[in-house]
């Protein structure tokens, strides 16, 4: 079973003269375990495909399926169940909350949704050290550096029982370095059965994808397997 089916997926926004079309005709599937980075330029309808794939937005035409559940079918309590359940969001600005530690953070979620307080803390304990946040658990995101508080957000995105990992520029407020330590991370993830979905700007950080797609003007113009990128030194191991 997929873990995300985009079908004939289109976006207009606006009417008559003044309608944008932000998605034509979509089709993408995203299997469990597979990282897939979304490229385009500004405007390509990169970030719409993503508030779609994730039930934030619904689209004009065609059909969104989340792990075989056609979102179509489903109540607006149901999409928001779903979204606290099985799909995480990593911002560019991280959306943290100043007062919550990066613990309360993390386990944010599953609270919302009704797990106990200590259960939540656990789980989110468990995926901070995941991460090497493990000693950080009770500091406060302004204590935190960028790569650090990005870390923590992917903690919170991956938490519990989710099965679709969507990140909008994950690694755009960071440097290079915690930029590619991010995407690491992400794949790593990935490699743990989650479906990822990464929208990145970066040519050198899209390399850690398994597959790279290509938006213009609403439309996937092409698709490329996996290239050769920084894990390809390490899976050929050293030249003969």
């Amino acid at each position: 079973m997929s873990a995300l089916e985009l079908s004939r997926v289109s976006k207009v926004y606006g009417s008559g003269a003044g309608e944008v079309h932000a998605l034509r005709g979509v089709d993408l599937i995203v299997e469990p375990g597979e990282l897939v980075a979304v490229m385009g330029p500004s405007g390509s309808g990169k970030s719409t495909l993503l508030t779609i794939a994730g039930s934030l937005e619904e689209p004009s035409r065609g059909e969104v399926t989340v792990g075989g559940l056609p979102l179509s079918r489903l109540s607006r309590n149901e999409k928001a169940a779903l979204r606290r359940r099985a799909i995480g969001y990593v911002f560019q600005d991280f959306n943290l909350l100043a007062g919550l530690t990066a613990a309360e953070n993390v386990s944010l979620p599953l609270e919302l949704d009704g797990a106990p307080i200590r259960t939540a803390r656990a789980a989110a304990l468990a995926a901070l050290e995941r991460l090497d946040l493990a000693g950080d658990a009770d500091r406060f995101p302004d204590d935190l550096s960028g790569g650090e508080r990005q870390r923590v957000a992917i903690a919170r995105a991956v938490v519990g029982q989710r099965h679709l990992l969507l990140a909008d520029e994950p690694s755009g407020a960071l440097d290079s370095v915690n930029g590619e330590s991010v995407m690491r991370l992400v794949r790593e993830t990935c490699q743990a059965g989650v479906a990822g979905v990464v929208v990145t700007h970066d040519a050198q950080l899209a390399s850690w994808a398994d597959r790279v797609v290509f938006l213009r003007d609403g439309r996937i113009v092409d698709q490329t397997a996996r290239p050769d990128g920084p894990e390809s030194l390490l899976e050929t191991g050293p030249a003969r």
